[in-house]
């Protein structure tokens, strides 16, 4: 991947679903103008997670899951990681919710493949897509590189196998792998990008990235501004500022 596309590979997570890897180098001036004021204090020390302990997801699966949203958003220069922006609570806690478990969806057959814009048409809930997903994703590693799951692979390998699952290039027995990738990659952003109340986007370090002003009560002025990151920091829903 060249550095021109390397520069834009962050960016991209909220303009898109695909899968690249978000590690950002060289090209400062296309980067400068998506950069906010005060970037600096957006960049988290490189880190691991934190001492949350995880009550929804087992041992086995929380690895998984922190080598995967490692690979998904890793800390660069530019902004903090997934990890030590606590995309990995955010996951646990939102399992958790009526809305992870199916207690708000039609779950009720007929169970059909529809054309995508009738959205999701299977029997699974959310918080068991990811689940069923991981044992997958892990048996298929363990029967390709006996002795090792997800975790045990070193990034490059990593990266390879969350493309393949994106392109639906992993056949598993019991979903498709790129059902459980789109899932994995939407919940890895919005824990990345949500109110840092829910768990995530520690610090408002990925608000900060992007120049978002959070629950600022007026910037009217800079709702048309295209060219130039927003000069003041962000305020979560809590009213902390950032």
């Amino acid at each position: 991947m060249s550095d021109d596309n390397q520069s834009r590979s962050r960016r991209s997570l909220i303009k898109s679903m695909v899968f690249i890897p978000m590690g950002v180098a060289g090209a400062a001036g296309a980067v400068r103008a998506l950069q906010p004021a005060h970037a600096a204090d957006a960049i988290a020390p490189e880190g691991k997670p934190n001492d949350y302990k995880p009550s929804f997801f087992n041992a086995n699966e929380w690895r998984f899951l922190g080598a995967a949203v490692d690979r998904l958003i890793p800390h660069d220069e530019h902004g903090p990681g997934g990890i030590e922006s606590g995309v990995l609570e955010f996951l646990d806690r939102h399992m958790q919710t009526p809305y992870a478990a199916g207690d708000i969806w039609y779950m009720q057959g007929p169970y059909l493949k529809a054309a995508p814009e009738f959205g999701y048409q299977g029997k699974l809930a959310l918080r068991d897509i990811l689940r069923v997903g991981i044992k997958a994703f892990d048996g298929y590693v363990t029967s390709q590189n006996p002795g090792k799951v997800f975790a045990d692979l070193d990034k490059k390998a990593q990266e390879d196998l969350l493309k393949a699952a994106e392109k639906g290039e992993l056949k598993w027995e019991d979903m498709s792998s790129k059902l459980f990738f789109s899932n994995l990659l939407n919940e890895t952003r919005n824990g990345y990008f949500a109110d840092p109340k829910h768990g995530g986007n520690k610090n408002m370090g990925a608000w900060k990235m992007i120049g978002y002003p959070g629950m600022r009560a007026d910037y009217l002025d800079w709702v048309e501004v295209r060219d130039k990151p927003y000069p003041i920091g962000p305020v979560d829903l809590a009213g902390r500022r950032g």
